[in-house]
């Protein structure tokens, strides 16, 4: 006899899924490096590591811990009640600074929704796309939206993508997931996004 298998009505969609997945790849992700940035600090304290080809271990080891923590709160499950702690989101936008040539400013106090942190961190992969030379991104709490302001010299802004952010779509590439993701984080969030971009400045609210 044949055994009928019946799925709960309704599956989860693919977007939660996908962030599911994100948030495991994270979290296996974070005590391997974790544990390497230790045993390069302990070489340290025996002055071992005082090599430009550790230093360059470290280097990396720092910026693969910052892009996991912002990743993270990117890309990860956000539960409706979780709340992000400050001092984690700046710890991200602190370490994707060092990494990068983009400096952030985070404006808000105290913990905040962790979906609607998501959705900022979605836009802020959207804007570093269009942010080749670097520049600097302003997020500040708006009553209970947000406002974030980027900066920086030869803005690059690819319709094909800034013009979809209206309304969910197919993802364009892999480089380009963030721009299919975050319609999807602002729907279940009930926001629409305001859009304003001049040439060296983009505006976004929600």
């Amino acid at each position: 006899m044949n055994e009928v298998h019946r799925f709960p009505s309704p599956l989860p969609a693919p977007d939660a899924i996908a962030a599911e997945v994100a948030s495991r790849i994270c979290h296996d992700l974070v005590s391997p490096l974790g544990a390497i940035a230790n045993g390069v600090e302990l070489m340290g304290l025996t002055g071992t590591a005082d090599t430009p080809e550790m230093a360059l271990i470290r280097e990396s080891v720092d910026g693969a811990n910052a892009r996991i923590r912002f990743f993270r709160l990117a890309y990860g499950a956000a539960l409706p009640d979780q709340r992000a702690g400050r001092a984690e989101i700046l710890a991200a936008l602190q370490g994707a600074s060092r990494a990068g040539r983009t400096t952030y400013e985070w404006n808000a106090a105290g913990d905040q929704p962790r979906a609607e942190v998501r959705a900022v961190f979605l836009i802020l992969q959207c804007l570093e796309s269009a942010m080749p030379m670097g520049g600097v991104v302003r997020v500040a709490r708006e009553g209970t939206g947000w406002h974030l302001e980027a900066e920086g010299p030869r803005l690059r802004v690819e319709d094909r993508l800034w013009d979809r952010l209206a309304a969910p779509h197919a993802p364009q590439g892999a480089g380009s997931v963030q721009f299919a993701l975050l319609p999807l984080a602002l729907a279940a969030l009930g926001r629409v996004l305001s859009l304003d971009v001049q040439t060296d400045r983009i505006v976004i609210r929600f």
